[in-house]
């Protein structure tokens, strides 16, 4: 079974905004690879910037909410293409256990 199919068991929720690109890129993998998601946007959604620092303690977006416990950065700031699906796949699972 694909790893991406076992995203469909979690509750993922993406922490975003539209101005983001990063955003913009994890929505298009997403979108892409038809994974399931609530998008909650910082700048309409009110308390959301503010739970998301509190939780999180960063003011980095995108992050994803799994499960309404474990927050992920939906963005790899140390690889030149910002994201890795198959390395965020892996890290949603592990934080959906």
């Amino acid at each position: 079974m694909n790893r991406i199919d076992d995203l469909a068991a979690l509750d993922l929720v993406v922490y975003s905004a539209t101005w983001c690109p990063d955003c913009r890129r994890l929505e298009t993998w997403l979108a892409e690879h038809h994974v399931a998601h609530t998008k909650v946007d910082i700048e309409v959604v009110p308390g959301a910037a503010e739970k998301l620092e509190t939780e999180t303690g960063k003011r980095a977006i995108p992050f994803v909410l799994v499960n309404g416990g474990r927050w992920v950065r939906g963005y790899h700031k140390e690889l030149p293409q910002r994201l890795d699906g198959g390395l965020l796949v892996e890290e949603l699972l592990a934080a959906g256990q």
